[in-house]
C-alpha cells in the first residue's frame, strides 16, 4: 500500500493532461515533498528561544547555507514569500537614489515601484544600452531587470548591463525568477528567486543581496529586513528542489520536436519570436498562429488536455495584448496570435511532439 506521499508524488509526475505552462508554476519535485515532511516534523517557530525553536533554526539555517551553495552566491540570503515580496522589499527598501526599470519587466516590479523611470528595449527584447548608459548618470540608481523574461524567454546580457550600471555607482537588481535553476545567478548587486519556479513549493522565494548594508531594515525576521515567522518547511523544499536541479535542468532532446515545428510555422505563415530575440532561451517559446487569437488556441488545447497560456499568468486573465510584446514592437495582428509555451523539469519529449501535432493540426485548419 503506498503511502501518501508516494501517492502524491506520482501524481505530479504522471499526468493525465500535457502540462506547459511551467513559467506559471512547476510541478513539485518528489525531493521537495519528502524536505517539506521534514520540516513539518519540526513546526516550533525559529525564532523561539527553547529547544524546538533551536532545531528549527538549525534546520533553517543549514538551508540557507545550501541555496548559497547551490546559486554559487558569496552574499547574503534573505527568505521570502516569493518573487513579489522580493522585489518589493529590493525595489522600497535599497539604499539607492532613483529607481530604473525596463518596460519588459514582470508585474510585480512595477507594481512594486509604480513611479520608477521606464527603459525601453530594442525590437529584439534587449534592453537599449545606449538608454541605459544615459539614464543611470544620476546619484545611485537601482536599475531592475529580468535575467529571463518570462513571456518570450529571452534572456539580457546581464553582465553587459552591470557594467554600466556598476561604473556609475549604481545597484543592479535581477530578477531570476525565470532562469534560476537553468542558468547561473549572474553577478549582480541583488537577484529574485522563487522556488515554485524550479520544482519548489509556492510561497517561498529569496532575495540574495550581497550585503545587507544595501537595504534599509524592514522587519523582526531575517535578521530584521523581513516582517513574518519563517516558512521553514518551505525553505527545506526549497533547497532540496534547487539541489535537485542538478547541471542538466532537462535533456536537450526533449526541446528537438520545437525545432521542427518552427520549420512549420515559418513555412506557414506564422511568427516563431524566437527568431528576433538578441538571446532565445529553450524553456520558454513564444509562437504566433495565422488566423486563430491566442484567446481561442488557449482555449482550443485546453480542450486537447494541453496546458499553455497567453502570457504571464499574473497577467494573461485578462486577455489584454502583452505590454511585453507591444514594448517589443511586435505587429499587434502578431501579438494578438502570440501563445506561451513552457517546459519544466519533468517535460517529456512524447509530451512535447503531441503539443507540435495539435498546433499544427489547428494552424491548418
Amino acid at each position: 500500500m503506498p503511502t501518501k506521499s508516494q501517492s502524491f508524488r506520482a501524481r505530479i509526475i504522471i499526468a493525465d493532461r500535457i502540462y506547459l505552462d511551467h513559467a506559471a508554476t512547476t510541478p513539485l519535485r518528489p525531493e521537495a515533498w519528502a524536505a517539506i515532511e521534514q520540516g513539518f516534523q519540526h513546526w516550533a517557530n525559529p525564532s523561539s528561544p527553547h529547544a524546538a525553536g533551536r532545531k528549527a533554526r538549525s534546520l533553517l539555517e543549514d538551508a540557507r547555507d545550501r541555496v548559497k551553495a547551490a546559486f554559487g552566491w558569496q552574499g547574503e540570503v534573505i527568505f521570502t514569500s516569493g518573487a513579489s515580496e522580493a522585489a518589493a522589499l529590493a525595489l522600497n527598501h535599497a539604499q539607492a537614489g532613483a529607481r530604473l526599470v525596463s518596460t519588459v519587466e514582470h508585474d510585480c516590479i512595477l507594481q512594486a515601484a509604480p513611479a520608477a523611470e521606464r527603459l525601453p528595449v530594442l525590437g529584439d527584447g534587449a534592453l537599449d544600452h545606449d538608454n541605459l548608459a544615459e539614464a543611470v548618470q544620476r546619484e545611485r540608481p537601482l536599475v531592475a531587470v529580468q535575467h529571463v523574461n518570462s513571456e518570450t524567454g529571452n534572456r539580457q546580457d546581464i553582465p553587459a548591463i552591470a557594467r554600466l550600471v556598476q561604473a556609475e555607482d549604481g545597484l543592479l537588481l535581477v530578477d531570476c525568477a525565470q532562469g534560476a535553476g537553468r542558468f547561473e545567478v549572474p553577478d549582480c548587486e541583488m537577484a529574485i528567486v522563487s522556488a515554485h519556479k524550479f520544482g519548489g513549493p509556492i510561497g517561498v522565494g529569496a532575495l540574495l543581496v550581497k550585503d545587507y548594508a544595501m537595504l534599509a531594515p524592514a522587519g523582526g525576521q531575517e535578521r530584521g529586513y523581513r516582517r513574518g515567522t519563517e516558512n521553514m518547511p518551505g525553505v527545506l523544499g526549497m533547497a532540496a528542489a534547487l539541489e535537485a536541479c542538478g547541471e542538466t535542468y532537462l535533456d536537450p532532446r526533449v526541446f528537438e520536436p520545437l525545432d521542427t515545428l518552427a520549420g512549420e510555422c515559418r513555412r506557414i505563415g506564422g511568427t516563431w519570436l524566437a527568431d528576433r530575440l538578441s538571446d532565445p532561451t529553450p524553456y520558454i517559446r513564444a509562437i504566433a498562429m495565422p488566423n486563430m487569437s491566442a484567446t481561442a488556441q488557449v482555449m482550443r488545447f485546453d480542450m486537447a488536455g494541453i496546458s499553455v497560456s497567453q502570457g504571464s499568468a499574473c497577467s494573461s486573465g485578462t486577455m489584454k495584448t502583452s505590454r511585453v510584446l507591444e514594448a517589443m514592437q511586435v505587429a499587434p495582428d502578431i501579438a494578438a496570435n502570440t501563445i506561451r509555451v513552457s517546459l519544466g523539469w519533468n517535460t517529456t519529449r512524447a509530451e512535447v511532439e503531441r503539443f507540435c501535432e495539435v498546433w499544427l493540426d489547428l494552424a491548418k485548419a
